[in-house]
């Protein structure tokens, strides 16, 4: 887990920390994170935005931006080329090609389309 140091104004320090003695969190960690999480979750586009902007830093793959802008991966690659961002191909190191192995093996494929396809190779 990532560590932030930052600052912010007393009053939001004193509004976390009686939260926090209030029990509405276990701590001021825990209540930044959530925070954060509320904010990324009520604001689509900078959710998506930060996905972009990481992708185009070559900071993140594909699979990571489409997970971080909470959406698929061919709707990751729309979005990325809408802001014209240059997709990357290929995979990136063992961990890229272990993630790509994985959600290879959670797609699904009708019978029925199979079952075509070999009688027309015949």
């Amino acid at each position: 887990m990532a560590r932030i140091t930052g600052s912010y104004p007393d009053d939001l320090d004193l509004l976390i920390e009686g939260a926090v003695e209030a029990g509405v969190f276990g701590g001021k960690s825990d209540a930044l994170r959530e925070f954060v999480r509320e904010y990324f979750e009520d604001h689509e586009n900078e959710r998506i935005a930060a996905a972009v902007a990481l992708y185009e830093r070559e900071r993140i793959t594909l699979g990571d931006a489409a997970r971080l802008a909470d959406v698929d991966r061919w709707t990751m690659r729309d979005i990325l080329r809408e802001h014209g961002v240059e997709l990357r191909l290929g995979l990136v190191d063992e961990e890229d090609a272990a993630y790509e192995a994985e959600a290879a093996t959670e797609l699904e494929f009708d019978d029925e389309d199979s079952s075509d396809e070999e009688s027309r190779a015949k």
